[in-house]
């Protein structure tokens, strides 16, 4: 069995990791209070924007922390196309579970199914990841530990989408996005500590990528997303604030004629 490393840079990449979780997160629950708030074609856009934080965030997370994984006896490669899936996938299926919550007509079921939804989301983002792996040797998983992963990640998801139907309030959202990317991170060391690999030497060369030949710059380029759309976000005005501008300004024109 080969000897694994889950921070091979210290307390860096699981700190680093940590914040990417909890900035998606933070990011994605705005953005849903916001369609929750919004109608029509607005709710549509905040939604889909939520999902892009929410599912950039998890996968920005999970590669952040893979950076420090390392194997004794092999090299580590990373299939591109499996890697993008994956991204791909963390947004459409968190995107389904948000749609669900949001348009929703009995809210218990619509969390439920939201839950399940975006939980499975963020789980699969995480497995698929895992399959873009390229070693020499075979990756095997605890399956004990694999059915703790899916529910931490299901009742991650069901919390955080509870918070954003229940919660208005930036200082509990912020609450909120630190108790989920907690979760999200747990999800992901759970998942990794089911990992063990049997590491097969071989002068072969691996297909793929390496860590920092793709995943740090893609990395960057998505936590740089992350943090732009958020600073749009805080800066756009709230539709209720704008709406109680109007009649504030009605009376003075009133006075002035």
């Amino acid at each position: 069995m080969g000897h694994m490393d889950h921070a091979a840079f210290g307390w860096l990449t699981p700190v680093l990791s940590y914040a990417m979780a909890c900035t998606g997160s933070a990011l994605g629950l705005r953005c849903t209070v916001r369609a929750l708030d919004a109608t029509g074609r607005s709710r549509r856009n905040w939604l889909l924007t939520a999902a892009s934080a929410i599912g950039t965030g998890i996968w920005t997370m999970h590669f952040v922390a893979m950076l420090g994984f390392g194997v004794t006896g092999t090299e580590i490669r990373y299939d591109v196309p499996w890697t993008i899936f994956s991204l791909l996938v963390a947004m459409a299926v968190v995107g389904a579970g948000l749609f669900a919550v949001a348009y929703g007509r009995d809210r218990r079921r619509a969390l439920v199914l939201g839950g399940l939804t975006a939980g499975f989301g963020i789980v699969s983002m995480h497995y698929l990841g895992m399959a873009a792996l390229r070693l020499h040797g075979r990756v095997r998983y605890d399956p004990a530990l694999v059915v703790l992963s899916v529910v931490i990640g299901v009742i991650a998801a069901t919390a955080a989408l509870w918070a954003a139907l229940s919660i208005r309030s930036p200082a509990a959202v912020a609450v909120a996005s630190l108790v989920m990317g907690g979760a999200v991170s747990s999800m992901h060391y759970t998942g990794m500590a089911a990992v063990s690999v049997r590491v097969s030497p071989s002068g072969d060369a691996l297909t793929g990528a390496t860590a920092m030949q793709f995943i740090f710059p893609l990395a960057v380029g998505l936590g740089s997303y992350l943090f732009l759309t958020a600073a749009f976000v805080a800066l756009s005005p709230m539709p209720g604030r704008t709406e109680a501008s109007v009649p504030a300004r009605r009376p003075a024109e009133g006075v002035a004629r």
